[in-house]
C-alpha cells in the first residue's frame, strides 16, 4: 500500500511518523523521571522530612551556642553545625519539591523506618529531640552549666538523628538521598567525636537517655 502513494503522500507519511516518533520520545523523556521521583510514603520523602525537623532544633540549640557560648570552642562548633545542618534543611526542602511532595504529612514521625515509631518519645518526638523544658533550661544556663548542658544536650540529639541517616543511606531509592545521609552520617559522627571530648574536658558526662 505505501509502495502505491505518491511521492509527495510518502514524504508526508514520513514527516509525521518522524513527528510522531520525537513527540514520543519527548514525552517518555518527562514521563519516565516522574515515574521514577520517590513517592510520598518513601523512604526518600519520609527522610526529607523528618530529618528537616530533627535538623531545625539542632540548628536552633546551635545557635544558642553560637550566641551564649562560655567558650570559643562552643561557639566555633555551634556555628559550624547550625551552617551545616541550615544548608542540609533547604537541600532536604530541595527534593520535595523537585519530587513535588508537600515539606510536611500527617502520618506520624518515622514511619519510613522499620520499627521507627517504636523509637518515639513518648510525647511524639523523634529520638534525641530535646523538650520544651530542656531548651528552655538551656537558654537560662549561663558559662561553663551552658557548654556542659548544650553539649550533653546536643550529643543525645546527633545520636537520636544518626540512625536515621544510616537507614536513608542504605533504603532511599534516589542515589543523591543515600549519598547525602551518609554525607551527615559521617559530618555527625565526627560532631559526636568532638562534642565527647568538650564533655571530657567540662568533666561532664553524656545524659543517660
Amino acid at each position: 500500500m505505501f509502495a502505491q502513494l505518491s511521492g509527495r503522500a510518502r514524504l508526508t507519511m514520513g514527516v509525521l511518523a518522524a513527528v510522531l516518533l520525537l513527540v514520543t520520545g519527548v514525552a517518555i523523556g518527562y514521563l519516565v523521571p516522574t515515574l521514577r521521583q520517590p513517592g510520598d510514603d518513601s523512604v526518600d520523602a519520609g527522610f526529607a522530612r523528618d530529618m528537616s525537623t530533627h535538623h531545625a532544633q539542632a540548628v536552633e540549640m546551635a545557635m544558642f551556642a553560637f550566641r551564649l557560648g562560655n567558650s570559643d570552642h562552643v561557639r566555633t562548633l555551634g556555628y559550624d553545625i547550625a551552617a551545616s545542618q541550615q544548608w542540609q534543611i533547604g537541600q532536604m526542602q530541595t527534593w520535595l519539591v523537585e519530587w513535588h511532595l508537600s515539606p510536611t504529612t500527617s502520618t506520624r514521625a518515622m514511619a519510613w523506618m522499620p520499627d521507627g515509631q517504636n523509637a518515639l518519645q513518648p510525647d511524639g518526638r523523634m529520638p534525641g529531640m530535646a523538650s520544651k523544658a530542656e531548651l528552655d533550661k538551656l537558654k537560662s544556663a549561663t558559662g561553663k552549666d551552658f557548654d556542659a548542658l548544650w553539649a550533653q544536650l546536643m550529643l543525645r540529639h546527633h545520636l537520636g538523628g544518626i540512625h536515621m541517616a544510616e537507614v536513608a543511606a542504605t533504603k532511599a531509592s534516589t542515589p543523591e538521598v543515600r549519598d547525602a545521609a551518609e554525607k551527615m552520617r559521617v559530618a555527625q559522627q565526627y560532631d559526636i567525636s568532638q562534642l565527647t571530648e568538650l564533655l571530657k574536658d567540662l568533666g561532664a558526662q553524656p545524659l543517660s537517655s
